[in-house]
């Protein structure tokens, strides 16, 4: 399911990439006359870069009309790509590897980076370096990794430079499914970060293969006729490519430590098959010293620790995946390096793939639950989900709602009822139930991990006790409060007293339940009066203008409101038109005749509760 716009793009990128990937595969080994390590590394890019690979392979590598790849690829920014595409495909691998593993892991990010960097450098120097290119190279396996190492450093560290700071960010951003291989942002975080990568190592990959210290793009067209004699069984001396076409080479990288006299200077600079290999007879004035290989391998190293430093500075590089799941922050929200996991998660949209229900457009909430009688006691079942609840036409938003509705059902009781509220939780976090004004045995009050241990998911918890009190009270969540409130975990209590003569008469009643909303690009967030959680709906009941309902009533009745602040943040003047009401009670407590007051607006704040008497003094809306 895709939750965000961003989901799209990718699904169409990863397409591309597949169909790019393809041709590429194809032309390869079909058609363009190259060594086998090369195809592959142009396969490998092209699957991480999609089309920008292929644009790649045609601009740089490909062999535009039969017999031309030779004089095609020898400019030596294309034989610059060639090297970078060997570092990418090997590195950027490894890189990929360990991310993954990482994350399944539960690895924080600072040790994944860590990670991630020594498996790029294996893989790239032991397996695409010294393994694959043994041949060119000659020697022993060891050698070749002992003259490959420091080329495959600096084309590493550069690479690093540039994908680090990018999947740290990316990874730890306001998106966080980015850190979970199992979410296709995580492969495109992955896909621009080696994007990113690939510029930052490029131009040292020229340089690279300017002094001779790294091969570039290469013409294998098969066995030549010594190569022929020898498969006979006749003597014939071992041959590279470049010797294939006339070219001697050295394969032990020694300029790699200043020995001008084993390199070899090809690409645009004289080989006509467009490659260099570790080493060869470069020019003396081409080929590099070791100061020169010094410099550029401590100036990698720097913007390596700069690419590695920087993240921390901007994310909590303490975090794992684990730690944080698939969650997605509000737009604009600000976090930085020490903000904690679990601030994250109360702060992160609700995941609409685990809606159990979508409520119809008209549903309506705080629907009166009739209570079952069981030996005495009133019993009532509330069962906390996740819902796709609609506050407007065209306008839904993901909720956590109690039975189905929000607001949750109005549970209606009278004075000393025992009742017993059974509490399931569907929910993908634990939670609680508090009664919000009243007064109870302490265990049953229901603030986790105060009064009792949160209910964790798939689990039940039953609150019983005697009803001492009367008037408009409500019920929420009294874990992950600031969260699980501001999503609809709320309901209002209404007890009747036993005494009917205690009761504040009117003709009619009406409650209100108030709420603010956060809906942003497609997602549903607790709305938090902070940087980027800041409400943009605001409903009455569960419904915002014009889905609001409409009391009917006749002239000169007199309607009893009960406000209720089942929000979490703001404070609601509530006002009503017509002319003004009376306070007859505050929080569940009635005022004495003498104490009640007119007032036109009353200032509901979180959990407070005002009921008042309003009479219609004139027809009309």
């Amino acid at each position: 399911m895709f939750v965000q716009p961003i989901d799209y793009f990718l699904a169409t990128w990863f397409v591309l990439a597949g169909l790019s990937t393809a041709y590429v595969a194809s032309d390869q080994f079909r058609n363009n006359p190259e060594p086998a390590v090369m195809k592959w590394g142009f396969i490998l890019v092209t699957l991480y870069l999609g089309p920008v690979g292929l644009l790649l392979y045609v601009l740089a590598d490909k062999e535009p009309r039969p017999g031309t790849h030779e004089e095609f690829i020898k400019p030596l920014w294309k034989q610059g790509i060639g090297s970078t595409i060997h570092c990418v495909a090997g590195d950027a691998t490894g890189i990929i590897i360990a991310a993954a593993i990482t994350a399944m892991l539960g690895l924080p990010m600072w040790l994944d980076i860590i990670i991630e960097y020594i498996a790029g450098f294996a893989l790239g120097l032991f397996i695409f370096q010294a393994l694959f290119m043994k041949n060119m190279m000659g020697g022993t396996y060891w050698e070749n990794v002992r003259n490959s190492f420091m080329p495959e450093f600096i084309s590493m560290n550069a690479m690093m430079a540039g994908m680090a700071p990018v999947m740290a960010i990316l990874m730890m951003g306001r998106d966080m499914r980015a850190m979970w291989p199992g979410e296709l942002l995580f492969w495109g975080v992955m896909a621009l970060g080696i994007g990113v990568g690939f510029l930052t190592a490029y131009p040292f990959n020229v340089w690279l293969v300017s002094k001779g210290l790294k091969h570039g793009l290469m013409t294998d067209r098969g066995k030549q006729p010594e190569q022929k004699m020898a498969a006979r069984g006749q003597r014939a001396a071992p041959i590279g490519v470049a010797e294939a076409h006339g070219h001697s080479s050295s394969h032990g990288a020694h300029a790699a430590h200043g020995d001008a006299s084993h390199s070899e200077h090809a690409g645009s600079h004289g080989g006509r098959n467009g490659h260099s290999q570790h080493g060869g007879n470069l020019p003396p004035h081409f080929a590099p010293t070791f100061t020169q290989i010094a410099a550029v391998a401590s100036f990698t190293t720097i913007l390596l620790v700069g690419g590695f430093a920087y993240p921390f500075m901007k994310v909590n590089m303490s975090l794992s995946a684990h730690d944080v799941g698939d969650v997605i922050m509000a737009p604009g929200m600000i976090m930085d390096f020490d903000t904690p996991a679990a601030s994250m998660r109360d702060m992160a949209a609700v995941d609409p793939r685990l809606t159990a229900f979508e409520a119809g457009r008209d549903a309506r909430g705080g629907q009166i639950l009739e209570p079952r009688v069981e030996g005495g006691v009133k019993v009532l079942d509330l069962e906390a989900s996740v819902v796709r609840w609609s506050i407007l036409p065209g306008e839904t938003v993901e909720a956590y709602a109690y039975n189905g509705q929000v607001p949750g059902p109005t549970l209606r009781v009278t004075e000393g009822d025992r009742v017993r509220i059974n509490v399931t939780n569907r929910l993908p976090e634990s939670t609680t139930v508090h009664w919000h004004g009243l007064i109870l045995p302490n265990e049953m009050d229901g603030p986790a991990e105060i009064t009792q241990a949160p209910i964790q998911p798939g689990g039940t918890y039953s609150y019983e006790y005697t009803v001492g009190q009367h008037g408009t009270y409500f019920y929420h969540t009294h874990d992950h409060v600031d969260r699980q409130q501001s999503l609809g975990l709320y309901g209002a209590l209404i007890i009747d007293p036993s005494n009917p003569a205690d009761e504040i008469r009117a003709d009619l009643e009406y409650t209100v339940q108030l709420q603010e909303w956060l809906k942003r690009e497609w997602l549903t967030y607790p709305s938090m009066p902070m940087e980027g959680g800041l409400p943009n709906f605001f409903t009455i009941n569960g419904k915002a203008y014009p889905s609001t309902e409409t009391i009917r009533m006749k002239l000169g009745q007199t309607l009893k409101v009960r406000f209720v602040g089942s929000h979490t943040t703001a404070i609601h003047p509530m006002h009503i038109h017509g002319g003004p009401f009376q306070v007859a009670a505050v929080d569940g407590e009635t005022l004495a005749e003498s104490a009640r007051y007119l007032a036109d607006t009353v200032n509901v704040a979180p959990g407070q509760r005002f009921d008042v008497l309003w009479k219609a003094q004139r027809p009309g809306k």
